[in-house]
């Protein structure tokens, strides 16, 4: 796949490099330039790569714009702390937007892989669960906000994970450690943010986002839904 899109990854590789210096820099004027550049290089690539053929890709693309507008809204928390729930909502949106993708999948072939599913449910509800509890004592007036998005941003995991053996392997894979890559990521961005400061951390909430954001759009890409007979 490294070599199929060579052209993209190098491209995207260099906007990755940028926003991690600018992170490291703490470079504003830098993450103003860079930043929306992560979203909008993957969503030229994906609909190139699939003219948005269908209600899966239509999605995915949507959701991928909603994740833009939640990028922008972050960047001028600064200036204004409201943006910050602006963003939240963008994102959310964004995520019910992949899960709706990933219900698709799902939905053709939901008898399958039922051991996989009852898997999934429990490790996503056990993390939603135990992680909101972890965080409600530090959330203020954000408890109910928080406790919606770490519910949906569970869901997509496990809708992620509903998509075993309905489509390609390589498409499965992509989309599977890209909800997991944000699930860190937004994991981080919380424990960050409400728990506890720590160096770097813009560094390795960025780095996690950009892989998800990338391994998404390319298990998106490279999705071939299998004829279960």
């Amino acid at each position: 796949m490294l070599k199929k899109y060579l052209k993209f990854n190098l491209l995207f590789a260099l906007i990755f490099v940028l926003q991690i210096v600018a992170e490291f820099q703490q470079n504003t004027t830098l993450t103003y330039f860079i930043k929306p550049c992560i979203v909008i290089s993957l969503m030229v690539m994906f609909c190139v790569s699939t003219n948005l053929s269908g209600r899966f890709h239509k999605r995915l693309f949507a959701g991928l714009f909603f994740a833009l507008l939640g990028d922008v809204f972050l960047m001028f928390v600064w200036q204004n702390p409201a943006f910050f729930m602006y963003g939240l909502v963008a994102f959310l949106i964004g995520h019910v937007l992949y899960i709706s993708a990933f219900y698709l999948d799902f939905r053709s072939a939901q008898e399958l892989d039922k051991k996989g599913a009852r898997l999934a449910i429990i490790l996503c509800a056990a993390f939603s669960i135990g992680f909101y509890f972890y965080l409600r004592p530090h959330l203020g007036d954000m408890k109910l906000p928080v406790m919606v998005y770490t519910f949906v941003i569970s869901l997509m995991m496990m809708m992620a994970a509903f998509r075993n053996q309905r489509v390609n392997v390589l498409s499965f894979n992509l989309i599977l450690f890209g909800a997991l890559f944000f699930l860190v990521s937004d994991a981080t961005l919380a424990y960050n943010k409400f728990v506890k400061g720590f160096d770097f951390a813009g560094v390795l909430i960025m780095a996690t986002y950009m892989i998800a954001q990338y391994l998404i759009t390319m298990g998106g890409i490279e999705r071939k839904l299998l004829k279960n007979d």
